[in-house]
């Protein structure tokens, strides 16, 4: 998705555990259980997820790191940030897990067509107190 900020503030956005919790459906009001790790809550169900957001700078990617047992997280979502004129492109890329079921991947897939439009909306959102270009 085109959104027309920095990069390094797209990228900071992607990195945040805190501001995870406004725009994953799977993951949404996330709290920070430990150092680097958040708990959030599905919209569809109610459970809950632990997530381990793993900034990797010089790629401009984020690693997802999730789970429901702190000790056995998996990579499963990654975001990627990538320069544009006029602002960037966020991405967002899921790895199907042998188990998940043809139904539960179609769900994925959904939910991160509309993740993609709330980060594009919340990253181009005016910050309050920001001037006007």
């Amino acid at each position: 998705m085109v959104c027309a900020v920095e990069p390094a503030r797209a990228l900071r956005f992607m990195a945040n555990g805190l501001a995870l919790g406004r725009w994953a459906l799977g993951s949404m009001n996330t709290v920070r259980i430990a150092p680097g790790l958040y708990r959030g809550h599905s919209l569809f169900d109610g459970s809950s997820v632990l997530v381990r957001p793993v900034l990797d700078q010089p790629r401009a990617q984020v690693d997802y790191w999730v789970g429901h047992d702190r000790e056995h997280l998996s990579p499963r979502i990654m975001a990627k940030v990538l320069p544009r004129p006029g602002g960037c492109v966020v991405c967002l890329l899921a790895w199907r897990s042998p188990d998940m079921s043809d139904a539960r991947w179609a769900r994925l897939i959904a939910c991160h067509e509309a993740e993609i439009h709330l980060i594009q909306s919340i990253l181009e959102k005016p910050r309050p107190g920001a001037r006007k270009k």
